[in-house]
């Protein structure tokens, strides 16, 4: 029954059983990390042959061009050909780069605000103010950026089919607001796909900036937990439609595909953005890192060849996400403490107790040796009105690890429900 069903000798009872299981989950000394989603040692050894490519004597890209040397700062064919497939977007709006997605976006940021975009009337630096649509629970590190700028963040609500588009579209009638994140599809953490309908209707709306960009970040188009494949929304195609073709900056990386460290990332956009950010990118390089980029290639060798390598981590990560919420399921369910997302892929789960518990059921986890991504984490400036949002990551540790961290954080979460009730 919900735990506020039940009557004080109840509650009594049930809060002495919970601070006892709490005393001894204390005391086995535990260190367990579930904060961050990073591709677990397992899944890394997927990508292990790719340390040996493109190998001796293997360095010509499907153009006839030497990689080993300067030049290119698309990126090579062979590469976007195969992310182009998957994500559905045609190959002369696809650019390559280096590391990871997030760089890039950091890049078009600092670029619109030094020089301003290609739609702008001035650099952003010189408008009274920017502001800047986050929906929320959203990614941290997406956050992270538009506070180094100093950007003012206004949150919209994910709901079950993608972001809030009304409150978006009344949003925008105002011309400070210049960009927008979004992760399209399992978003981060809530593991949400914006509907076709709400893609359409962010290409179409009237936006009072000119120069209003969507950071349409699509980093986990390929990272189904299941044995299918959704197909990606081409908003591209959707905004040349609506008359608006540069408004998204389209976004998609290797990082938990092969190496976190050593991937490749993509940009796709209009070729007006794209003649944009390659007419200053190349002040700031010479060309991507190009054997890099056809060890990928090699490694894959087509689209079929990524969606191959995805089933695998598929098979890895899908138990333990299944773990992650059974247990949810079989110790907070019964009491009504805690909604949870059953996302169908991505790296997260999103977990909301009762309003104002989320940074005590933190506190408590840590104090018993199991770390848990800070509470807040998933809003601007890691302030959560409600303080109920803890983003679970279940990647990283192996089975064991996960099944005793998540019986301990479902005790943690009892626990701060029965203090909040004053048990």
């Amino acid at each position: 029954m919900s735990l506020l069903d039940l009557n004080a000798d109840q509650l009594a009872d049930l809060a002495t059983n919970v601070r006892r299981d709490y005393d001894e989950l204390k005391s086995r000394g535990l260190k367990l990390d579930l904060t961050r989603g990073k591709p677990s040692a397992e899944q890394l050894d997927v990508a292990e042959a790719l340390l040996e490519l493109p190998g001796k004597g293997d360095h010509v890209d499907a153009d006839g061009v030497d990689v080993r040397n300067y030049g290119n700062l698309k990126g090579i064919r062979d590469i976007r050909e195969i992310w182009a497939e998957l994500l559905g977007i045609n190959l002369d709006q696809i650019i390559a780069g280096d590391a990871s997605s997030l760089n890039i976006m950091f890049d078009l940021v600092s670029y619109s605000y030094i020089w301003g975009t290609n739609d702008s009337e001035r650099p952003w630096k010189d408008e009274e103010k920017v502001r800047w649509i986050c929906p929320v629970p959203g990614y941290d590190r997406h956050f992270t950026i538009s506070e180094k700028f100093g950007f003012e963040m206004v949150t919209v609500p994910m709901l079950e089919d993608g972001p809030d588009l009304n409150a978006i579209k009344e949003l925008v009638k105002d011309p400070s607001v210049k960009g927008m994140w979004l992760v399209p599809m399992y978003s981060n953490p809530s593991g949400i796909t914006t509907s076709d309908e709400i893609a359409k209707g962010l290409a179409e709306m009237e936006t009072a900036a000119p120069d209003f960009r969507i950071v349409w970040d699509n980093a986990y188009a390929i990272h189904t937990l299941g044995d299918s494949f959704r197909t990606s929304t081409n908003v591209l195609d959707y905004a040349e439609q609506a008359g608006n073709p540069n408004r998204f900056w389209y976004m998609s990386s290797t990082s938990k595909v092969t190496f976190a460290g050593a991937g490749v990332s993509f940009l796709a956009s209009s070729p007006a953005n794209l003649a944009w950010y390659t007419g200053i990118a190349g002040t700031r390089g010479i060309g991507p890192n190009k054997v890099n980029q056809l060890a990928h290639a090699r490694y894959f060798g087509d689209a079929e060849g990524v969606r191959k390598v995805m089933q695998r981590h598929s098979d890895i990560l899908a138990p333990k996400f299944r773990a992650v919420l059974d247990i949810l399921e079989n110790r907070l369910g019964q009491y009504e403490v805690a909604r949870w997302t059953e996302p169908e892929g991505g790296y997260f789960i999103s977990l909301d107790v009762i309003d104002g518990t989320a940074s005590r059921v933190v506190e408590l986890a840590k104090e018993a040796g199991i770390a848990l991504t800070e509470a807040g984490s998933s809003f601007p400036l890691h302030d959560d009105p409600n303080n109920r949002n803890i983003r679970l990551a279940p990647s990283l540790p192996p089975m064991a690890e996960i099944t005793e961290a998540m019986d301990g954080v479902a005790t943690c979460v009892l626990l701060a429900a029965v203090e909040k009730l004053g048990a």
